[in-house]
């Protein structure tokens, strides 16, 4: 198989001038909850066909990080219910130039995996974590065990990886009198945690997003009546915005995607388990790179051109709304975190 030689200067560039190092790859869009947030009780999942191989994703992230991607970050759905997800893992963690292998999960798997991804190459953790009350974590989640994805999160401690953070979608009625209680966790174990403010993906009828919506300017301005946060300069590539408790190491984020419009500095494109390319997460500019990579079995070339010709339909904003009749019909396990 021929592979296209790494760059000496940035590649994927879009015409706003913002560069692409950073991607989301989502090995499947199954999981095992049905968070309220994040998908339909009752959903259809594409077929397995449809799903990219393990080996199609190996092959796409080697020329991703030939094209200059630096991270690459694996999602889901839940991407720890996709069977072999640990050889993957191995796969990408071993390609030169690749500066960070990080995994997103719903902890519920940890417990039996953490080990292992830590061996093979994974560098960094983002947990889930809406709530510590286990019946309201199953009726956010509608399955999910809290003590499970608690053994997940201290399974993850162990295998030694730094940085693990915790992300919690606050919906206002729902979880937001836990924030306290979240951070006294995050502090008490020595994670991250960061507070996401809801994304309107999917046509949801459990709940609604405009009354229920939390800012995270509020969430900040409740924190700071009890703890003295202090804002960090310090950049991590993502969209968070980080304070910090004097004398702890934790970081305190906040994912603002309506309050706080990041767009102008985004440096992401997401990847579906089919294999689609998402230029931005608020709209449906994608590239069909499924066809490309089966087409061109033993070539990377034409995978690296669409690649690099996707740049120029990025789009320069999300148009994010809490109108529900203006929200994406796409759902979250489908974006790819």
């Amino acid at each position: 198989m021929t592979h296209p030689d790494s760059p000496s200067s940035p590649v994927l560039e879009d015409r706003f001038g913002r560069t692409i190092d950073y991607v989301r790859l989502s090995v499947t869009d199954r999981c095992d909850f049905r968070c309220v947030y994040c998908m339909a009780e009752d959903m259809t999942f594409v077929p397995r066909a449809q799903v990219l191989t393990l080996e199609e994703m190996g092959r796409l992230a080697r020329v991703l990080v030939a094209l200059g991607v630096k991270r690459i970050r694996l999602t889901g759905g839940e991407p720890l219910v996709r069977k072999d997800v640990a050889h993957l893992v191995r796969d990408i963690g071993a390609i030169s130039g690749l500066r960070e292998l990080n995994l997103t999960t719903n902890g519920s798997r940890l417990d039996r995996f953490a080990s292992e991804l830590k061996a093979g190459g994974l560098d960094r953790i983002n947990i889930s974590l809406d709530s510590l009350n286990p019946d309201r974590f199953r009726e956010l989640t509608r399955t999910g065990d809290l003590a499970q994805v608690l053994r997940g999160i201290d399974a993850a401690r162990q295998a030694g990886f730094q940085r693990i953070k915790l992300n919690s979608v606050i919906l206002r009625g729902r979880n937001h009198d836990e924030v306290p209680a979240l951070v006294d966790f995050a502090l008490e174990k020595g994670l991250d945690i960061a507070f996401i403010e809801e994304m309107p993906l999917g046509q949801i009828t459990e709940h609604d997003r405009g009354l229920e919506f939390v800012s995270s300017e509020e969430l900040r301005d409740d924190l700071s009546q009890r703890l003295n946060l202090v804002p960090l300069a310090e950049k991590t590539g993502g969209p968070s915005r980080y304070w910090q408790v004097p004398g702890s190491d934790s970081r305190i984020g906040f994912i603002s995607p309506h309050s706080q419009n990041f767009c102008h500095l985004c440096n992401r494109v997401r990847i579906t388990a089919e294999g689609r390319m998402l230029l931005c997460l608020g709209h449906e500019h994608s590239v069909d790179l499924r066809a490309v990579l089966r087409a061109h079995p033993d070539d990377d070339t034409p995978l690296r051109n669409a690649i690099v010709d996707a740049m120029a339909i990025k789009p320069e904003r999300h148009d994010f709304t809490l109108d529900p009749g203006e929200q994406l019909v796409r759902f979250m396990n489908m974006t790819g975190g």
